[in-house]
Formats: C-alpha cells, structure tokens, sequence
C-alpha cells in the first residue's frame, strides 16, 4: 500500500496536526502541563475526540469538565505558549510531506487546519515546509470549523479547483467528516502515519 494523488485530483488539501505534522505527542504534553498548573488532569481522550477542532474548543470543554474558573481564553493562552515553547520536538509526517514535496510546482497545494495561524506558521517553518503551499487556511480565517467544511472549501475556493476534484489529506475523524461533506476526494493519512499513543501504524489518536 502506497500513499498516492488520486488521478482525478487537480488540487491536493493537507490537513497540518498530525498529517503533515507529527504534532501530537508536543500538543499532548502542553495540555498536561497546563492542567497540571491548573490543578487538574487532562484526560488524552479528548485529543481523540476533539482532532481538528481550535484550541479555543478544547479549552471550553476542559473548563466545563474539571469546573475551572478561569477563562477559557486564558487557558487558550497558556497552551499556546507552552505549545510554542516546544516547538522544536515536533517531526515531519515523512510520508505525507515526501508525497506533498514531489508534488510540488505540479499541482496546486492548500494547507488547511484548525490551529492558529501562528501555530500553523510556526510549526511549518520549523519543517521547513511553510513556502511549499498556494494557500493556508487556518482557524483564524473561518466561522465554521471542522466538522463543517468551510475550512477545505476556502481552500478549494482560493485555489480556483471545484471541490470535487480537491484531494484532502486528513488523519481526524472531524476533518474526514468535513472533507466528505465538502465532497472531496478523501484520503485517510492513519495507515501511513505513527500512532503517537502506540507506535503503531494505522490506529486513530
């Protein structure tokens, strides 16, 4: 089995966290750390539940759940910096970003993702990817996050490639959903990708 763009593809949409970067382990323990400075755990089943979704998303759910005072715009803050502090210790998705590299200057390439603009630059900048792409969709630049398709679909629209013929990258439950609702040529990246909670390939986090 081989990662490959689909023949009726004339635009390809990468999902970042955990597609074309290995993000997840660095995002994982931000959120341990800031519980721990909260006074409370941070349950990993979210992460599998939540993939795709701003952080402001997660926040307000840790809120409600450990019942927190604090806002969730501050606990956004808090696991940005220390998402950002980290940066360094995340890794490329080798066969995702080999796939989208030979790619290049062939076909037009959209990143599309649900963290911060700033998180996605940083992250791209540090895999050195960052001036591969036409187009990057960030949470910043939509209303309507994954599930909803507004993400890809913007990328399809930048792109000027009617969704139908856009071939997403994606390892989320929510992006997939988001993805087959735009009506997109979906591709699932789990089978090529390490799993960060065992190591293996194929299995959902």
């Amino acid at each position: 089995m081989k990662l490959e763009i689909h023949p009726q593809a004339k635009a390809l949409i990468f999902d970042l966290d955990g597609t074309l970067s290995d993000s997840l382990p660095v995002h994982m323990a931000s959120w341990h750390t800031v519980c721990e400075k909260l006074s409370c755990s941070f349950d990993e089943h979210i992460l599998v539940e939540m993939t795709g979704m701003p952080t402001i998303a997660f926040a307000e759910r840790i809120k409600k759940e450990k019942n927190l005072s604090i806002d969730a715009e501050e606990i956004v803050g808090m696991k940005q910096q220390e998402f950002w502090k980290n940066i360094n210790k995340i890794r490329p998705h080798d066969a995702v970003v080999d796939l989208m590299k030979n790619a290049h200057g062939k076909i037009p390439m959209a990143v599309g993702t649900g963290a911060s603009r700033t998180s996605a630059m940083l992250q791209m900048k540090e895999l050195m990817i960052d001036h591969l792409f036409d187009v990057i969709v960030t949470a910043d630049d939509v209303d309507r996050h994954k599930p909803e398709p507004e993400t890809f679909l913007k990328c399809a629209e930048l792109l000027h490639v009617d969704p139908t013929f856009c071939q997403v990258f994606e390892d989320g439950e929510l992006g997939m959903q988001a993805a087959q609702t735009a009506g997109m040529l979906l591709t699932d990246v789990r089978p090529f990708v390490s799993d960060p909670f065992t190591n293996a390939p194929g299995e959902n986090y």
